[in-house]
């Protein structure tokens, strides 16, 4: 700890310019804030300060110890808040946006248990398909998918996304066996609108040969949800994120078609993420719903 404190009393002269300065606004006299920079130069075998009767520097090697003595005292004044938060009742407003599909079918059913263990933190929820900016709608955390593109921001996994194809057991009964991507062209597909132009699916198979396919079908759509439900009644087939079926798929309420091939639309995704804005101290309501994310779709891969 003596040597934290050293290194802020170089950095308080470093800022004020003078060792009296900073001395007055340490509340130390000159004299010791003088013998403690003698003891550090002494220590390190270097000198950091040139001192005159009418001026102070800091030498080359004093300018380097500056820069590494600031950042280790950020980490450690970020060490201390974190700590402190851990320590603290989560509390206040958090504000949050998803995107429809995992706001329905994985925020929505788990969203009261997390309010009920932080009864403190209330949550304004926001859903839609569009990313967001974050500072502009000041949005705490965005629960986004697919590829990311802001550098400035922080970025968590949830889960890895990749598309299955599936179709509920009453809409296969009776048909001719769906063997190859390319039979999906004389399919009832039900497809996410991504533009104007036609639909079309990518399958991979385990050669990696690829194929495109276009497909079409009695409904499109914008609304993840949407596909999700007309896919349980039988209504056709859908290309739906992993994550979104799995349990549908285990309980027999959806089969999976192409087991051996990656599908996707025209780009793969890379995952689901929790994204926040970067800062020098995140909240604790940030953090705790943050780890609650990371937690139930940990429980969904069960």
């Amino acid at each position: 700890m003596q040597t934290l404190r050293t290194m802020s009393l170089f950095a308080a002269i470093a800022h004020h310019g003078s060792l009296s300065a900073a001395a007055r606004k340490l509340g130390l006299s000159p004299a010791s804030v003088s013998r403690q920079i003698t003891a550090l130069e002494e220590q390190l075998g270097a000198r950091l300060l040139n001192r005159t009767s009418r001026s102070m520097t800091l030498t080359s090697t004093g300018e380097i110890f500056l820069r590494h003595a600031e950042n280790i005292l950020h980490q450690v004044e970020e060490m201390q808040v974190e700590v402190s938060q851990r320590e603290q009742q989560p509390s206040g407003l958090l504000r949050v946006h998803s995107r429809m599909l995992v706001g329905t079918l994985v925020l929505m059913p788990n969203l009261p248990r997390f309010l009920q263990a932080h009864p403190q933190i209330t949550v304004e929820l926001a859903m839609s398909n569009h990313a967001i900016d974050l500072a502009e709608r000041n949005v705490d955390v965005d629960i986004r998918i697919g590829k990311l593109t802001e550098s400035a921001l922080i970025a968590r996994r949830l889960a890895t996304s990749e598309r299955v194809v599936c179709a509920a057991p009453a809409y296969l009964a009776g048909r001719p066996a769906i063997r190859e991507p390319a039979d999906l062209m004389r399919q009832n597909c039900l497809t996410y609108r991504l533009g104007m132009g036609r639909t079309v699916w990518r399958f991979v198979d385990a050669a990696g040969q690829t194929a495109e396919v276009p497909v079409t079908g009695s409904l499109t759509t914008d609304n993840g949800p949407a596909l999700h439900a007309a896919a349980l009644a039988g209504l056709g087939i859908a290309l739906m994120p992993d994550w979104s079926v799995r349990e549908d798929i285990r309980a027999g309420r959806l089969v999976r078609l192409f087991a051996g091939h990656r599908a996707s639309h025209l780009e793969f995704e890379n995952g689901v993420f929790a994204v926040y804005q970067r800062s020098r101290h995140l909240s604790a309501r940030v953090r705790v719903f943050v780890d609650f994310l990371v937690e139930i779709f940990k429980d969904a891969e069960r």
